[in-house]
């Protein structure tokens, strides 16, 4: 698996170790437990002057997941790797919810009320929430690893997605300039992108309608990448059910539907979003940024004969990936993002109506919820992330624990971490 990083009686990054090596440490009493996700100890003893090896973090940005590697220039040896999962779509969720619900109260409360989005600015640098989250994580996890490893260099992959030429690959010169609808009307579009055939049932030289893959009354919208053709039948037989419900004997249909809708684009977009700002926060860290593109990491993982994963990609970014790569026995952290709780004392329902009120204090007998303990009890041992209650029973996955029998692991800190290897969940590291 990945080395153990070690930190000095002052807390400054020393060269990571070996997992052997870390565990005689600690039976030895020389060391202890600084932190469990990554796994770090911290000497007992003071060390006069170490020789310290520097390690260059490697970054893979993506819109759902980041991969992350720390790699040792001289050597080659990738000490370090972890996948990083992003919330982003669960913030624009919450916030559309959010905002469904104080609408919906609005107009039943008020008359009238006057727009207030109107007379609202947003500070310079503004980002969406959604977008924030990724920045966020990325940087958290560049400053943390920074605390617990020697780290005096930075590559990331800058890469810019053309959506215009995903959705046309026949676009060129001055088309360009003019988007995808120039010219035509959106129905004209429309017909143009599926050939004018229904989407369902592939029947041509009938009466298309324009049905929308995510209906309406389900929060559909009128993007264009919502849109399809229908032939009468089809569409009203597909009414307001779910694409994937209403063609659940057709998988061929549906998985050639959602190819066509360009669902990827919306991802793309997230990664040309947030690329320059990324750049521009990494080279406040003081650190110098070294950029990669796309196509040069990818050379760089096929010329080494190495499977893509996240972790990978971003062991190879960067003209400065060594020529050898060790990645033996490296099993990547898994990382997911999980926030820090919500904020609002009221919970409501599916139509915001008060459910129940949340307590005021957010920990019980020392926890709060998202620690990981471990827990021996006499019916089994488990570990896992807890959910408290303001009473002496807590969730631990399936099963209601009394906090006497727990251990806390690790501090819930926004996220939540797994080792995974083959769909298989492991047990946390060193016990």
């Amino acid at each position: 698996m990945s080395k153990v990083f070690v930190v000095d009686t002052n807390s400054q990054p020393l060269d990571p170790v070996h997992p052997a090596r870390a565990r005689i440490l600690l039976h030895g009493g020389k060391a202890s437990v600084f932190r469990m996700y990554p796994f770090t100890i911290i000497l007992k003893t003071e060390v006069l002057e170490p020789e310290v090896q520097p390690l260059r973090i490697k970054l893979d940005p993506g819109s759902r997941t980041t991969g992350i590697a720390l790699v040792n220039d001289t050597s080659g040896e990738v000490v370090f790797a972890a996948e990083l999962d992003h919330r982003g779509q669960t913030v624009k969720a919450s916030l559309d919810d959010r905002r469904a619900v104080r609408r919906s109260r609005r107009q039943r409360k008020t008359r009238y009320r006057k727009a207030r989005w109107q007379n609202r600015t947003r500070a310079k640098g503004w980002f969406p929430p959604s977008l924030e989250s990724r920045l966020a994580n990325v940087l958290t996890w560049v400053n943390r690893l920074s605390r617990y490893a020697p780290i005096s260099a930075i590559s990331m992959e800058l890469v810019r997605f053309d959506m215009q030429l995903m959705e046309n690959p026949e676009v060129s010169g001055v088309e360009y300039q003019q988007g995808s609808l120039a010219g035509y009307e959106i129905r004209e579009y429309v017909l143009e992108k599926w050939q004018r055939a229904c989407a369902y049932c592939e029947a041509k030289d009938v009466p298309l309608q324009i049905e929308h893959i995510h209906p309406r009354a389900k929060g559909g919208t009128n993007r264009v990448s919502n849109l399809c053709l229908a032939c009468e039948k089809c569409n009203t037989a597909k009414g307001t059910q779910d694409i994937a419900v209403f063609l659940k004997k057709k998988p061929e249909v549906l998985k050639k539907i959602q190819a066509q809708a360009k669902k990827p684009l919306k991802d793309a977009a997230a990664v040309n979003s947030t690329r320059w700002k990324l750049f521009e926060r990494l080279k406040a860290t003081g650190l110098p940024v070294e950029c990669g593109s796309g196509g040069l990491t990818k050379y760089n993982r096929t010329t080494r004969n190495l499977p893509k994963t996240h972790w990978l990609d971003a062991a190879n970014v960067g003209t400065s990936a060594p020529v050898v790569l060790i990645t033996k026995g490296i099993k990547p952290l898994k990382i997911k993002a999980t926030g820090h709780g919500r904020r609002k004392m009221c919970v409501t329902d599916a139509y915001g109506f008060p459910k129940h009120h949340k307590e005021r204090k957010s920990s019980y007998m020392g926890y709060r919820t998202g620690d990981m303990v471990k827990a021996i009890t006499p019916k089994g041992t488990y570990w896992g992330r807890i959910a408290i209650r303001h009473r002496p029973s807590f969730r631990l996955g399936k099963t209601d624990v009394h906090p006497k029998y727990m251990r806390r692991l690790h501090r819930a800190d926004g996220y939540e971490y797994t080792y995974e290897t083959k769909g298989v969940r492991d047990a946390p590291p060193h016990g």
